[in-house]
């Protein structure tokens, strides 16, 4: 059977609501834009998408990043026309999605602590270290977990450094997570398991991926009160 040992879990849209807030700073951005340009025209579909692309190994993930990115965009897009007012409106942006509240999703507590009373449990989140640090304060999880790790990347390197330092083999560790991408695949790819929650909305970058829906170390939930089941079911598994 597979016994698992440690449970991971994300924090963005896995623990508390946040690519609601990132879409309400998009449309407020484009209002911005407005003004200046025709958001009907294809030119600039995803244009601020392919700079974040561009600027996510400088600028990292998170709201500092996306808004160094909107002030680029807006530059660009404009021909440099837009306004030092309409430039501080997009920091203000900003700083309004950085300040927003920490909404745990339904029944997250509960599964986590249901969880964490037969294994042990690491939170492991990306992004910008300040703004991840004051979420994880604010949420009222952090005693629930045995440790919590913020990187800049969520890739096979990060979670092979991970597993080392808590020193359980891929096979004993379970991901839950709502990014197939960041969450799944990765730990798949080191011969762990994944436990996907889908949220209701997926940063377009976050839905970029090459898990299959029957990758045989998947299960699939559509709450916080199907985590226990579907951890109970991976360890009711016959490993080959």
């Amino acid at each position: 059977m597979a016994r698992i040992q440690w449970v991971g879990f994300d924090g963005d849209d896995t623990l508390w609501k946040s690519e609601d807030y990132y879409r309400q700073a998009e449309a407020d951005f484009e209002a911005i834009l407005a003004a200046y340009i025709d958001l009907a025209d294809p030119r600039t579909h995803g244009h601020l998408l392919e700079v974040e692309r561009r600027n996510l190994k400088i600028f990292g993930y998170g709201v500092k990043g996306m808004t160094l990115s909107m002030l680029e965009t807006a530059i660009q897009l404009t021909d440099e026309r837009i306004s030092a007012r309409d430039l501080h409106r997009v920091i203000e942006i900003g700083r309004t999605t950085l300040q927003h509240p920490v909404d745990l999703l339904p029944g997250i507590r509960e599964a986590v602590a249901q969880i964490a009373s037969d294994h042990e449990i690491v939170l492991i989140t990306k992004g910008d270290l300040f703004h991840q640090e004051a979420k994880i304060a604010q949420s009222g999880l952090a005693d629930l977990f045995h440790r919590i790790e913020v990187v800049s990347e969520k890739d096979e390197g990060t979670y092979a450094r991970v597993l080392r330092e808590l020193d359980v083999a891929p096979g004993a560790f379970a991901m839950v997570g709502n990014s197939l991408r960041s969450d799944i695949e990765p730990v798949l790819g080191l011969g762990g398991w994944g436990i996907h929650m889908p949220y209701h909305v997926t940063w377009a970058l976050e839905a970029e991926h090459g898990v299959a829906h029957d990758a045989p170390r998947l299960r699939v939930v559509e709450s916080a009160g199907q985590l226990a089941a579907a951890l109970a079911a991976i360890e009711a598994t016959p490993v080959a």
